[in-house]
């Protein structure tokens, strides 16, 4: 029984039972799905990679059908050549010119524009060299009547303190006469009795009372806003009507609003006060002086002093903002500030006269010149750039346009000049200045490139001397540079630099020299317009437009009647001697 029990366990042991199967199965399945992932592995990262490489090559044909930028060429563009003179001097003009056609039709459209039932009359008139340019006359004379015509350079406007113009002509006219020793003479000096307290001045000293004006309130600074006179005497408007001697004394207490020479103030006291101390010096009233000598001169036949239905003449009716018509005050003790009447065929002639057009002017050159030339720049704030006599002064497109502006209740009024350009602009307004813009810049923002471009591309006339045989020959200067001078066949000199110091790269055209005979053995240098106002040679540059325009002076002529040389002073260049025959170079 024992044995047969050991051999049946051993039995058990050997062969393997159901105990031993459950035991190696679960064993023998992971075999199996781990043979299974090996195989299916390599087939997934095939197909992911196949994927992935579809989904690449059609991002790339998508982004090669994108319509590429080019890529961005950078140009150097050429440097604009600015051409010269850049103010080109007046010169005869034959019209029709495009450029300032196009200028006039477009302040055409802006003043035509700008007419209201605050602006209900306008008048303007544009003068180039000796001429109207333009004139043109918008909206009606009178707005409260609907049958009323358009106004036309007839019809008659209070020109309000564009008055102030003709105190100062008489200032200058006595000065060149002679019945006024300087234009700064001291005020007292005609008139003794005057004084008025300075505190800010420094003749002063400490003292708040100066008898007598103070040296520096000159006729000059009265008539150019800078005598420190206040704007009106105190307790007075400018509708008082009382007399120089009441005018004095009232001075006698007030202040100067700033030491005269150093500040611009605007003074109507200033004006009325010059008129009569004028006045006093030739014994003659302001008013029939300057009708005798400017008025009647000019054939200013529409201007006056005062305005009567009777006269015949058509008066543009002036408003005030409300479109109320606006009474005609008379101005009194400040009359010689603000009271005149004109028309715009009138301001036109007085222009004229103030551009120095020959035979309508009323002055020398010279005392023009020294009338029309600015006095001082004005503070920040002042409504003016510089102050003149009795000009506010801007500086518009590098020109100085000289203006005298008036407004008096319902008028408006504006005389301008571009002395440089020999360009006057008129407006006479019936109503309220407009406020968004200031008229006159814009016409001049029209004008003046226009204007000044024509002036450029006009052909400069030069004049031949009467005998050009003294000058024609060969000089040199400092045995450096060397020239020939011959004669064109107008006889107009020619100037031709020749020698080894010739730059091979400067054009042919600017090696030679024009010259425009002025006097005797003076002449003057012209390019022909418009030029490069620098000419660049390599690293360097030369100015043509320094040597544009200046002076040859030559010398006296010998005993052979020819000119041993001559001087360019403004070119620092002297002695440049006259040689006998076309020297010889060696290489």
């Amino acid at each position: 029984m024992r044995v047969r029990t050991a051999r049946n366990v051993n039995n058990r042991l050997e062969r393997p039972g159901p105990v031993a199967m459950e035991t190696l199965a679960p064993e023998t399945a992971a075999d199996c799905r781990t043979e299974r992932m090996k195989l299916q592995w390599p087939v997934v990262g095939t197909v992911f990679f196949f994927l992935l490489s579809v989904l690449m090559t059609f991002a790339f044909i998508w982004q090669y059908r994108i319509p590429k930028l080019r890529p961005e060429v950078v140009l150097k563009r050429p440097v604009p050549v600015e051409m010269c003179p850049r103010f080109p001097e007046p010169v005869p003009l034959t019209h029709p010119l495009t450029p300032v056609r196009v200028a006039l039709e477009k302040l055409d459209v802006l003043l035509r524009s700008r007419t209201s039932r605050t602006l209900p009359s306008l008048s303007a008139v544009v003068l180039l060299n000796d001429s109207v340019l333009w004139n043109a006359h918008f909206g009606k004379r009178n707005i409260s009547d609907l049958s009323s015509p358009a106004p036309d350079e007839h019809t008659v406007y209070r020109i309000a303190s564009v008055s102030k113009i003709f105190p100062t002509l008489m200032l200058y006219k006595l000065w060149e006469k002679g019945s006024v020793g300087s234009l700064d003479d001291p005020l007292d000096k005609y008139m003794p009795e005057f004084s008025i307290k300075n505190p800010l001045g420094s003749e002063a000293s400490g003292s708040s009372w100066i008898p007598g004006s103070p040296p520096s309130l000159s006729l000059r600074r009265m008539a150019g806003q800078l005598s420190g006179l206040p704007r009106r005497l105190r307790s007075t408007n400018l509708l008082w009507d009382g007399g120089t001697e009441e005018a004095l004394q009232l001075l006698q207490d007030d202040v100067l609003v700033a030491d005269p020479g150093t500040r611009c103030h605007y003074s109507n006291v200033a004006f009325s006060l010059l008129a009569r101390v004028l006045s006093q010096q030739v014994g003659q009233d302001f008013e029939s002086w300057v009708s005798e000598n400017i008025l009647q001169k000019l054939n200013m036949e529409e201007t006056s002093f005062q305005w009567e239905p009777s006269s015949g003449r058509q008066l543009a009716v002036g408003v005030y903002s409300s479109g109320q018509p606006a009474p005609l005050y008379d101005l009194g003790w400040y009359r010689p500030a603000g009271q005149m009447y004109s028309t715009s065929a009138d301001m036109a002639k007085l222009t004229m006269a103030l551009l120095g057009v020959p035979g309508a002017s009323l002055l020398r050159q010279d005392t023009l010149t020294t009338m029309l030339t600015p006095l001082l720049r004005c503070h920040t704030g002042y409504f003016a750039n510089a102050t003149g006599t009795p000009w506010e002064v801007s500086r518009l497109l590098g020109y100085d346009v000289l203006r005298k502006d008036g407004d008096l209740d319902g008028y408006a009024a504006t005389l301008s000049l571009v002395p440089s350009l020999k360009l006057g602009v008129v407006l006479l307004i019936a109503g309220v200045r407009p406020t968004e813009g200031d008229l006159l810049n814009q016409a001049y923002s029209y004008l003046l490139p226009a204007i000044q471009g024509a002036y450029r591309d006009a052909p400069r006339t030069l004049r031949a001397p009467p005998d050009p045989q003294p000058y024609l020959g060969f000089f040199t200067y400092r045995n450096m540079t060397f020239y020939e001078i011959k004669a064109d066949s107008s006889g107009v000199l020619l100037m031709q630099q020749f020698g080894p110091q010739v730059n091979a790269s400067v054009p042919a055209k600017y090696r030679s020299l024009r010259l425009d005979y002025l006097q005797a053995r003076v002449f003057r240098v012209l390019f022909d317009s418009p030029y490069p106002c620098k000419l660049k040679l390599h690293s360097a540059s030369v100015s043509l437009e320094n040597q544009d325009r200046q002076l040859f002076n030559f010398f006296v002529f010998n005993k052979k009647g020819l000119s041993p040389g001559f001087d360019a002073p403004a070119l620092n260049t002297y002695r440049v001697q006259r040689i006998y025959g076309r020297p010889f170079f060696t290489s």
